[in-house]
């Protein structure tokens, strides 16, 4: 991802892993940001758009003021024949059920981004959660503290499936290296990283009452809010907040400040006033020992560990490139008001991979077999454009210079593959990439992943290009060098570019941004520094954008040497480039949660039923035994099946209560349990699907045999059925 930083922009953001500062956006972006914003909620190319709909209310709002104020001046005329006055009434009354069913047009356009159909069935999805103990809140009986959660059995079961799964489609089948790192990480690491100095968010504060809130989730609030239900908003400040919603993520305090002035914002609960927007460090500070004297923070990513192991990590692998890390473990970030359950939590499960190639050559060996995978793709260019994203084949877009190189384009065909096995839906599923104000100035190329569920695009998953940043960071720290070799056959002329700023000068001259404006300098690519080394020749000072800083800054020559310089050499030496795949395990199990949910009626009709349909993969629980009526014949066949599950792996339970084997399915579709194995007599059992309802009879013997190729994918149930018979009897669903 690139950072994890759960910070929302019109998506939910989380991933942007690099401390990156906020940056005042150019003109064109916000601008285009702004289309994308106005496209993303048309429903359809055909549909007329929340613009037009906006006008033609006003346009009949102003219409029905008019023939208001002609009907009033006809009454007060007094000379006016009671047939006209009648017909002007008339007219009124027409034109303000016009004016109506526009403005029902118009909430129903604007409801559909988010409104009462989503939310009711996101209601659903948590409450038959909680119920069924997926997860609940932590510390409950203390009234919990927010942004923590306990997951429940059969919650832990699925996080575990994923997790097992996540280490099999990418630890085991691509040689992986993984590692398990402490949560608790020195200052100096996250110095290093630059998480102390920027890994912040804006807070302000209820002047009366101190409690804290997010600012940039209180400015959007407001803006959805209004375009949501103000259906007389002028069509002038819907733009405006729009483009406000667009460029939410890269105002600066002070902007972000104005705005909340602007609009007169106040804290939700009092409505007292707000102090100005400040930063707030998102790291749960401790200290290591008993002094005191040594200060960590609980880690709010798990890759620091990887970067600082990349030496011995290198040797353990033969001194041999590319090779990855991996590591699954918690990380900790203190929000300032955490809110949508586990989407956005202050303790969270992270997996991350590192994958560490030659910055001269990112070529991947495997790139055909994901080649020819076609989904949804959302490259800058059709943002920019106000587009949407687009069927895309993967290889085209790497051919294309759309996803920069194979490496990385390789991750995001495997990061697809990944959720929908999972069981996320392909046609909710895209890969947006980070526009030009939303990247590092390091990085060379980032794509998200975004699940749309009942909060809009979720960013779970983020694939980014990282260049050598991090591991030149922790090198020029702790003053080892995090390099790699490649050995030439014969010895090589090479001309190298060296860049050595004087740091002495620029900390004269930058003070504190004196690190920042030198990391910028050595940065640059050879075209880069060889202009500026032209213009520092000619002129003895240019200008240099530094973007950490926002802004160009003058470097005069003294500051800087910049040279060719040739040499002989017997070996390369370089520092790798990461390729940096990062999930948030928890984001992705909530997506999976909703797009799993859905009801079917009973067999009555006279209820709904809930079923979440995991696939066999990442469901709680592979299979239950209904012994049908209970009697010490079935009771034993019962216990025979239970033991041969249990001996070839697979997750089961047995239900004996005496309520019909119709509430007994529908308790067990509940948590989503694919398989339901019915004991209706001594030799032969029945075995239901969950999504069908249908059902094949298969001698007792073979019960684990089938359920085990059923759950582990090596027989559908398609196959199933055409081998063994279909069963219809009295035991069928009483739902």
């Amino acid at each position: 991802m690139v950072f994890m930083r759960f910070r929302p922009q019109l998506i939910i953001s989380s991933f942007s892993r690099s401390p990156k500062p906020r940056t005042p956006p150019a003109a064109t972006l916000a601008a285009a940001a702004r289309r994308r914003h106005t496209t993303a909620v048309a429903s359809s190319m055909a549909a007329p758009s929340e613009d037009a709909l906006r006008r033609a209310l006003a346009e009949r709002q102003a219409a029905v003021d008019a023939q208001a104020e002609a009907v009033r001046a006809l009454k007060a005329a007094g000379g006016a024949s009671k047939a006209k006055v009648d017909a002007a009434v008339e007219a009124l009354k027409a034109l303000k059920i016009e004016a109506g069913a526009a403005a029902r047009r118009l909430q129903q356009s604007v409801g559909s981004g988010g409104g009462a159909a989503r939310e009711e069935m996101r209601q659903a999805v948590v409450n038959t959660l909680e119920r069924k103990l997926f997860y609940i809140p932590s510390f409950k009986i203390y009234r919990g503290v927010a942004g923590l959660y306990d997951y429940g059995p059969p919650g832990c079961r699925v996080k575990a499936n994923v997790l097992a799964f996540w280490r099999q489609h990418f630890v085991l089948e691509e040689n992986m290296l993984e590692v398990d790192c402490p949560c608790v990480t020195p200052e100096i690491v996250l110095k290093a990283s630059g998480h102390v100095e920027k890994f912040t968010d804006l807070m302000v504060k209820d002047e009366k009452t101190g409690t804290c809130y997010r600012a940039d989730h209180l400015l959007k609030d407001f803006c959805k809010e209004k375009l949501e239900k103000d259906l007389t908003l002028p069509q002038e400040k819907a733009d405006e907040f729009k483009r406000v919603l667009a460029i939410l993520d890269d105002l600066s305090a002070e902007e972000l400040g104005a705005k909340i002035k602007e609009y007169g914002i106040v804290a939700p609960d009092t409505k007292n006033p707000l102090s100005d927007p400040y930063p707030f460090n998102l790291m749960f500070q401790t200290s290591i020992g008993p002094t005191g004297l040594s200060v960590g923070y609980m880690r709010p990513e798990t890759a620091q560990g990887i970067f600082v192991n990349f030496k011995d990590l290198y040797y353990y692998n033969g001194q041999k490139l590319p090779f990855a890390a991996a590591q699954i473990g918690q990380a900790f970030r203190n929000e300032i008001s955490p809110r949508q359950g586990l989407l956005r939590v202050r303790e969270f499960t992270l997996a991350e991979i590192e994958h560490f190639v030659d910055p001269e050559d990112k070529s991947h060996p495997k790139f055909a077999d994901v080649a020819d995978l076609e989904f949804l793709m959302f490259p800058r260019e059709l943002q920019l454009s106000g587009d949407s994203a687009k069927l895309m084949k993967l290889g085209e877009a790497v051919s294309k210079g759309t996803v920069n190189n194979e490496t990385l384009g390789y991750f995001i065909g495997r990061v697809y593959l990944f959720l929908t096995r999972l069981g996320i839906d392909k046609d909710r599923l895209r890969f947006r990439q980070h526009l030009p104000n939303e990247m590092a100035h390091y990085a060379a190329d980032c794509w998200d992943a975004e699940i749309e569920c009942s909060y809009g695009w979720i960013e779970c998953v983020g694939i980014a290009d990282r260049s050598a940043y991090d591991l030149k960071a922790h090198s020029e720290k702790s003053g080892v060098p995090l390099v790699a070799h490649e050995k030439f056959s014969k010895p090589r002329e090479v001309e190298k570019l060296v860049i050595v700023p004087s740091k002495k000068d620029l900390g004269l001259s930058f003070k504190g941004n004196q690190k920042m404006v030198v990391e910028a300098l050595e940065a640059m690519n050879e075209k880069e520094a060889l202009e500026m080394k032209a213009a520092l020749e000619s002129k003895g000072e240019t200008n240099f954008k530094v973007c950490t800083l926002g802004k160009d800054v003058v470097i005069t020559k003294k500051m800087v040497s910049i040279s060719m310089e040739k040499k002989m050499e017997h070996q390369r030496t370089f520092t790798p480039s990461v390729i940096e795949p990062s999930f948030g395990i928890g984001r992705i199990i909530y997506c999976l949660f909703e797009h799993s949910f859905y009801t079917r009626p009973s067999k009555s009709e006279e209820e709904q039923l809930n079923v979440f349909r995991f696939p066999p993969l990442v469901a709680p629980i592979k299979c239950t035994v209904f012994p049908l009526v209970k009697n010490q014949e079935f009771d034993a066949a019962a216990k025979v099946i239970a033991k041969a599950l249990t001996a070839a792996g697979i997750s089961h339970i047995i239900d004996t209560t005496a309520i019909s084997i119709g509430r007994r399915y529908a308790r067990t579709d509940e948590i989503g349990v694919p398989f339901a194995v019915t004991v209706d007599s001594a030799t032969s059992v029945t075995i239901r699907e969950r999504d069908s309802k249908e059902q094949v009879r298969v001698d007792i013997n073979e019960v684990s045999s089938v359920v085990r190729q059923l759950t582990e994918g090596q027989s559908t149930w398609a196959d199933v059925s055409a081998t063994y018979p279909s069963h219809v009897g009295p035991q069928g669903d009483q739902e």
